[in-house]
């Protein structure tokens, strides 16, 4: 015990350098240090935008009773192709952070398997 640290302690204590290929910074800063204050600034607005949008689509589909699958569906497609059009390379992301809770929402609302 003492003053002896395991070796995970001792590698974890380390500084990563931010130039290693692969490695995760701990501040995202670090990551986006490549990005004007500008560009920040827009990515947030995106991301606020496509935030709304997935929250008002959610609401409208689980709300409005009288709306079909089919335009619930459409809704749901628009949606995919707004965000891939805000972000093109995060399909990833999209799939990963919306696509489960709008899956769960079409299949709760409309019992979807």
């Amino acid at each position: 015990m003492g003053s002896i640290q395991s070796n995970w302690e001792q590698t974890s204590q380390q500084p990563v350098p931010a130039s290693v290929p692969g490695s995760v910074s701990a501040s995202p800063e670090v990551n986006r240090g490549h990005q004007s204050p500008e560009e920040l600034a827009e990515e947030s607005r995106k991301i606020r935008r496509l935030q709304m949008v997935v929250n008002m689509v959610s609401q409208v589909i689980a709300q409005d009773a009288s709306l079909p699958v089919e335009e619930a569906a459409e809704m749901v497609a628009d949606t995919r192709r707004m965000a891939l059009g805000m972000f093109p390379d995060k399909e990833l992301a999209f799939n990963l952070i919306f696509w489960p809770r709008l899956q769960r929402l079409m299949r709760e609302r409309y019992r979807m398997q």
